[in-house]
């Protein structure tokens, strides 16, 4: 047999950073093989698909629980594949509470653990990296103050840049706008709910009831809601159904072409912030969990802010609704605040200039890519 890695990606946006990495890993390794975890990215990249990412993806300490019993017949499942195959190296990203564990076992089976994109030890879990140090021969960061919080812990950890910082600088709202078939000349607003189930669940309906808030201020507004590749159009359909009178475009995945296209946009917080403030569109953050996984969370993390954006620039720049306060009323007030011309926009907008400048240079998945050929070759 050929010469094989293991990959685990299990949401959507570690689904298409892993899918670039391997494809930049073929040219320094042709012939070589992957399986394992992935979405649609990853399978079209060529990753043999034991089981989807969508089976793994969750979030919340409390949504967890029902799907226990699938997620560890997976990591089970895995780990057989592995002690099977036999391959090298696996290459595992994001998704810590999974992955740390599947790493155990693959340290056992004396398989080489590169992992992208860092748990979030630096907002909580500190004593985390005792256990990365045992089961991670490599950790690979996208954010520049992650490595600092690996001093002294024995994990061999280097920031790579992030895969974001390789994008274009953003085109005028109307090149997007045509692409998606949206009126050039109407107030234009992006809903970014995210790529779970249960982030849509909590997120969607108070996003839809600001944006029904925003409607009776903008008559002639439209809204576009980029739907991730790991969810299906019909979870929407309920949510939509209850505000039949929005005019709102769906668009498969580009969740950067919607908030390009937009005016403003209302976004959940994580991965899709960056996505947004790099395209130098006003926002408004947004994230609810269970209340026991909320009250859970404000025990152990000990953060100012909670959005990437937020995070990489230092201080406030867009702003953050956590749990009740992400209500109708208060995403319309907020994002009314930033969506016509004047101060607050104004600030906002130079605030993400200064985001571009903090994700290091361009090329993080060719960078990715050597670091695992270097294990595979030794």
């Amino acid at each position: 047999m050929g010469e094989e890695i293991l990959i685990v990606a299990g949401e959507a946006s570690a689904d298409l950073h892993a899918a670039r990495a391997l494809i930049e890993l073929r040219k320094l390794r042709p012939g070589l093989r992957a399986f394992g975890v992935g979405g649609p990215a990853l399978r079209a990249a060529g990753l043999e698909t034991l089981y989807p990412a969508e089976e793994i993806s969750v979030m919340g300490l409390v949504e967890v629980l029902p799907r226990i019993p699938r997620i560890l017949s997976i990591l089970g499942g895995l780990a057989r594949a592995a002690q099977a195959r036999r391959p090298k190296v696996a290459l595992l990203v994001d998704l810590p509470d999974f992955n740390l564990r599947l790493a155990a076992k693959l340290k056992v089976l004396d398989v080489k653990v590169v992992y992208y994109i860092s748990p979030t030890i630096w907002a909580w879990r500190k004593g985390r990296a005792r256990q990365i140090a045992r089961v991670v021969d490599r950790m690979l960061c996208i954010l520049p103050f992650e490595p600092e919080a690996y001093r002294g812990t024995g994990v061999r950890a280097r920031f790579v840049g992030h895969p974001f910082a390789e994008r274009p600088l953003p085109a005028p709202a109307a090149a997007y706008r045509d692409a998606l078939g949206l009126a050039r000349d109407r107030t234009t607003i992006a809903i970014v709910p995210g790529s779970r189930r249960g982030e849509v669940a909590r997120l969607l309906p108070p996003m839809l009831d600001a944006a029904e808030r925003l409607r009776a201020n903008h008559p002639d507004a439209q809204f576009v809601l980029p739907v991730a590749p790991t969810l299906d159009r019909a979870l929407l359909a309920p949510y939509l159904a209850a505000h039949a009178a929005l005019e709102v475009r769906l668009v498969d995945g580009r969740t950067a072409d919607a908030v390009g296209a937009s005016d403003a946009a209302l976004v959940k917080s994580g991965t899709s912030t960056l996505e947004a403030g790099l395209m130098h569109r006003p926002m408004v953050v947004a994230y609810r969990l269970s209340w026991l996984s909320y009250l859970i969370g404000k025990l152990l993390v000990k953060l100012t802010h909670f959005s990437l954006v937020n995070l990489l620039v230092g201080r406030e720049v867009v702003p953050e609704l956590l749990q009740g306060q992400a209500t109708g009323e208060r995403l319309a007030a907020a994002l009314e605040r930033v969506l016509a011309d004047g101060p607050a926009r104004d600030a906002q907008l130079a605030g993400l200039l200064e985001v571009r400048a903090t994700l290091g240079e361009p090329g993080a998945p060719e960078r990715v890519a050597r670091e695992v050929a270097e294990m595979l070759s030794t």
